[in-house]
């Protein structure tokens, strides 16, 4: 059997950033034998960095990082602090001289200890950096993306605590995507144990109506996204009502307008759902407004200031 060979071997040898050392991505090891690769006991964040009149600027990376410990501690995983893993990301996009670039903070735990007691086990941080158009392909920003309605339901808050980023609860993720794919669609969108709408595999779920902005309550099972606070403050700002509401799948498939927001897919329209076009297949007027507000406040052309914090600083 041969080895397949990775899409890109240069994301492979970006420095990386691992308990406060810089190393070469290449140098990076991690034995077989850690409960993070078995258990999907880790956590992790997505973060990006843009390019501004004032350098590369990281979006809202406190916010991230707080996220970050936060998921650690319901795992009973111990990091390092937020000023440190602040530290840490902006030196690793100095290191490889990003301009824009993703970021990925993982915690994961010590080679060397198997079984499900996780709390003992001492545990590394890595943050990873590398160059990443808008997941699902940045020409989809104009055009919107194609979604079904997935078979798998979204993990319940009584099963997994879904306000973590932790690995093992991805593995919800992936089978709604993989479906997704083998169907013939660029993502998912998954409903809870009670039938309402949700998030994508990875990404939250906004829909227009009437002029009004609306997304799941964190009730509804779904992570409480930086990029999904960011859009309400936006559409609050610019007079949009904006409510946190349970949609039922035929509010969805009946909406005005659709979109997804997150940090790796921004503010992405959906303009099929299923065999049902949404907004007659055409990007709406008010996504295209929160698209083109959320890129002038990530490139440093907005109101929001304090959202960025410049890695030359």
């Amino acid at each position: 059997m041969e080895t397949p060979k990775t899409g890109d071997e240069k994301t492979l040898n970006y420095n990386i950033w691992i308990d406060g050392k810089i190393i070469k991505g290449s140098k990076a090891k991690i034995h077989l034998l850690n409960q993070t690769m078995h258990y999907g006991a880790g956590v992790f964040e997505g973060i990006r960095c843009y390019s501004t009149q004032k350098g590369p600027a990281i979006f809202r990376l406190k916010d991230h990082m707080k996220r970050l410990i936060k998921s650690a501690e319901y795992y009973r995983i111990k990091t390092f602090s937020i000023q440190n893993l602040v530290k840490g990301a902006k030196e690793v996009v100095k290191q490889n001289k990003f301009t824009e670039c993703y970021i990925r903070p993982l915690v994961y735990l010590e080679p060397g200890k198997m079984g499900l007691e996780t709390t003992s086990t001492p545990t590394h941080t890595m943050i990873a950096a590398w160059p990443w158009d808008t997941y699902l392909g940045s020409e989809n920003l104009e055009k919107g993306v194609s979604c079904m309605i997935s078979k798998w339901r979204r993990i319940d808050s009584k099963q997994l605590p879904v306000q973590a980023k932790a690995c093992g609860n991805y593995i919800n993720s992936i089978q709604a995507k993989i479906e997704a794919i083998e169907n013939g669609f660029h993502e998912a969108i998954m409903l809870n144990m009670k039938g309402n709408v949700t998030e994508g595999p990875g990404e939250n779920v906004f829909i227009v109506k009437n002029n009004e902005l609306i997304t799941p309550p964190l009730t509804a099972n779904v992570l409480d996204g930086i990029t999904r606070k960011s859009v309400m403050i936006i559409a609050r700002e610019k007079g949009f009502k904006v409510s946190e509401k349970n949609i039922t799948l035929e509010q969805l498939l009946n909406a005005d307008e659709a979109f997804f927001t997150g940090t790796a897919i921004e503010v992405m329209p959906i303009t099929k759902i299923n065999k049902k076009k949404i907004g007659g297949g055409r990007v709406g007027k008010v996504t295209k407004q929160l698209q083109e507000s959320f890129f002038n406040e990530v490139h440093g052309k907005g109101s929001h200031e304090e959202w960025l914090d410049y890695v030359d600083k």
